[in-house]
């Protein structure tokens, strides 16, 4: 079945912010203080562009392989069964972070809003609205990513705003941190927060210009990369680093300490855990998407729909393996800097094996070549 060609670059982009801005908003001031204090924002900047690094990659290999995703250029360029390997940690990597992304929703839910009701219904709720939408062509993955993107980037952007009026900037000094040794550790724990930027391997064969990849991610890494050091920041000057520390989820701490002018909204928690359910949505909505596709595209099937409801039972099941809140930070944590070699290392081995033996695939328009080649 060939791919429809109906997304374009600003589409592609908001895809990535959508998917970028997610679960990981809540804790993030809290990896980074926990690794360089007052130099949270700059581990968070760093980190951005460890991850721009690997969306880089994957723009350029989607470029030189414009009608395939990676599971399937990727047999072309290092042979069927080694990339049948590859393929497999990608798939097992994306399906761990959907169900941790559920998971940590779920946390969250019981323990600030819902605290009668069980976690377990919390998480399988999620996940039956991400396998049914995920029973949905490419293009409708696309429109209900670009109709969610403004009601995430706003919000966002007004608390940031609205914080700064008790922002103090002697506490975002000195800015490389007071103990910047733990700083390589959260630069990686902060780049495995925009792991869902691997989404874009699925949307460049629908491309309409597949050659404007590298633009659509230079900007939705900006946007969101953005509005991560933003929220580090405003965080870090408005509560301090040794504050921040002792906070489980201190961008929620910082609506709560944010109101609207003339105290229409003495506090914003409440709506920002509203538009929070929606980043949510759009992120483990493209992490279980990939899934699927990405194992429908290594069993050769035309149609990944088949594995919307199989694959969901095994995802609530690995969701529900923590056995507290700590126990599942710390397995998020681990997880995400050992997929760093899943999302940027793989990658980086496809682009320099193809470029040492010049492989490259078809033209957009061109039949797709064939992966046994």
């Amino acid at each position: 079945m060939e791919t429809s060609r109906q997304i374009t670059a600003i589409q592609a982009a908001a895809i990535l912010v959508s998917t970028i801005i997610g679960v990981g908003v809540l804790p993030l001031p809290l990896f980074a203080v926990r690794a360089a204090d007052s130099g949270a924002p700059l581990v968070t900047l760093l980190g951005a562009l460890v991850a721009f690094v690997g969306l880089t990659l994957l723009a350029l290999l989607g470029m030189r392989f414009p009608n395939q995703s990676i599971i399937q250029y990727s047999e072309h360029i290092i042979g069927k069964w080694l990339a049948w390997i590859g393929s497999a940690f990608i798939i097992v990597f994306f399906a761990v972070l959907t169900a941790l992304t559920a998971r940590e929703f779920g946390e969250v839910v019981v323990t600030s809003v819902l605290k009668n009701t069980p976690l377990e219904v919390t998480v399988i709720v999620m996940l039956l609205l991400a396998a049914v939408s995920t029973r949905n062509d490419i293009t409708t993955f696309a429109y209900i990513h670009n109709y969610y993107f403004p009601a995430l980037l706003g919000p966002g952007l007004l608390i940031v705003v609205l914080s700064l009026k008790n922002a103090e900037l002697i506490n975002l000094e000195p800015i490389w941190g007071n103990e910047p040794n733990g700083m390589l550790g959260g630069v990686l724990t902060v780049a495995a927060l925009f792991q869902g930027s691997f989404i874009l391997t699925m949307i460049i064969p629908a491309m309409r210009r597949p050659e404007k990849a590298l633009k659509a991610s230079a900007w939705g890494m900006l946007i969101a990369g953005g509005l991560y050091v933003t929220i580090v920041a405003a965080t870090v000057s408005v509560f301090g680093a040794e504050e921040s520390r002792q906070l489980l989820w201190p961008t929620l701490e910082l609506a709560k300490a944010t109101s609207l002018p003339a105290n229409i909204l003495e506090r914003l928690d409440a709506a920002f855990l509203a538009v929070w359910v929606t980043a949510v949505f759009t992120t483990l909505f493209s992490s279980y998407f990939l899934t699927i596709h990405s194992l429908s595209k290594l069993l050769r099937l035309r149609d990944h729909r088949m594995f919307s409801f199989f694959m969901l039972p095994i995802v609530f099941i690995m969701a529900m393996l923590p056995h507290n809140i700590i126990h599942m930070y710390e397995i998020i944590q681990n997880v995400g800097r050992i997929g760093l070699f899943v999302t940027i290392g793989y990658p980086a081995l496809l682009l320099t094996i193809s470029l040492i033996r010049r492989k490259r695939g078809d033209r957009v328009g061109d039949k797709p070549m064939d992966p046994g080649v």
